[in-house]
């Protein structure tokens, strides 16, 4: 357990989506609003995906079919559920956890960033259109810029448990505070900017959006109204069990050439979530200032 309280679980803009329908992203359509065809390719990458088949490479993708009938209720029953979360349910529940997540995430960095604008978050299952184009649960979760929304199918949560990571519930909870600092960059620009760079430039977005998710998580159990209670060591581990699991030399394998990385290694990504853990500061985070990631 992580959350701390009782009651229900109000705001975080959270939302069921999903249909399954709306094909590729198409020609011309590669950037994808600026900064996601980035992120998104590398998710791809991540779970053996050919980012073609993502980006509108291919007719035949198995993204570009349409779901069955029942998909609207599927998220009618889905917001329901969302709307009826408590806290003591995010602590037994994926969607909840994932909601009451985002509450945490948006009281903390509306306090650290002057700015901090929000972003909406959708839960689905299946394929989702989104302003970068159509996407698949194969992707795993990923951040969109064009409409500043962050998407998530809980059952990422047991792959990645099978690809060694744990499913403890800080862990899960990482991995939102991860896709929020990708919205903490786009708000500052880094996004962009670390898209014109190329696989360099897509390493220092992940592991900045690591620290980000160390920054949150040094000051959510802080506070008045913090809504996590105190974090232990073990919850922390669980978190770099995690980010060990899903460096670029776990997945590529130990020998593989670092140019071709574009998250980093598993060392890097436990490096930088412990420094935003450890400072509790984003101004820690700046990757593009360093050559000593």
């Amino acid at each position: 357990m992580t959350f701390q309280g009782s009651g229900p679980l109000e705001g975080g803009n959270v939302s069921a989506g999903g249909s399954g329908g709306g094909g590729g992203f198409g020609g011309g359509r590669m950037a994808l609003g600026g900064g996601a065809g980035i992120i998104v390719a590398i998710v791809a990458l991540l779970f053996g995906i050919n980012p073609g088949d993502i980006l509108g490479g291919g007719g035949g993708s198995s993204n570009q079919q349409v779901a069955g009938s029942n998909s609207g209720s599927n998220n009618e029953e889905m917001q329901k559920h969302l709307d009826s979360c408590t806290v003591e349910m995010a602590n037994t529940d994926d969607a909840c956890r994932i909601k009451a997540t985002t509450i945490s995430l948006n009281k903390v960095w509306s306090k650290q960033m002057q700015g901090y604008t929000q972003p909406a978050t959708i839960i689905f299952s299946g394929n989702v259109n989104t302003a970068c184009g159509a996407a698949s649960s194969a992707m795993g979760p990923f951040y969109c810029p064009g409409d500043q929304t962050a998407y998530f199918d809980p059952s990422f949560f047991a792959d990645l448990k099978r690809m060694g990571g744990s499913d403890g519930p800080l862990a899960q909870e990482y991995v939102v505070a991860h896709e929020f600092g990708h919205h903490v960059e786009n708000l500052t620009g880094v996004l962009a900017k670390g898209q014109r760079m190329g696989n360099a430039g897509s390493v220092r977005i992940e592991l900045q959006a690591d620290c980000l998710a160390g920054v949150w998580a040094y000051h959510a159990d802080k506070g008045p109204d913090a809504m996590l209670k105190p974090l232990t060591d073990e919850q922390i581990q669980s978190v770099i069990q995690s980010a060990k699991a899903i460096g670029d030399d776990t997945i590529q394998g130990a020998g593989s050439n670092p140019e071709s990385w574009t998250h980093g290694s598993a060392k890097q990504r436990v490096r930088w979530f412990q420094i935003g853990y450890d400072k509790g500061d984003p101004r820690r985070c700046d990757t593009f200032a360093t050559n000593d990631l």
